[in-house]
């Protein structure tokens, strides 16, 4: 998991990390604690490169190879 924090940034990773300190921070400061769940979420999907900040949603790189004999 620490190989995902230091490689492969994009331009989406890296706004889904912006974004989600963003919602995180209003939030917080708006003392409405289900935004910061939201927050946290997206920041922890642009940090360690899970789900559609990572590139797992499109593309096919979900799908497993099938091995002809």
């Amino acid at each position: 998991m620490f190989d995902n924090l230091f490689k492969n940034w994009t331009l989406i990773r890296f706004m889904y990390l912006i974004l989600g300190g963003i919602i995180l921070t209003q939030a917080a400061v708006d003392h409405q604690w289900a935004g910061t769940f939201l927050g946290g979420y997206f920041m922890v999907m642009g940090l360690f490169s899970i789900g559609c900040a990572g590139g797992n949603c499109a593309g096919g790189s979900c799908e497993v190879p099938q091995h002809k004999k």
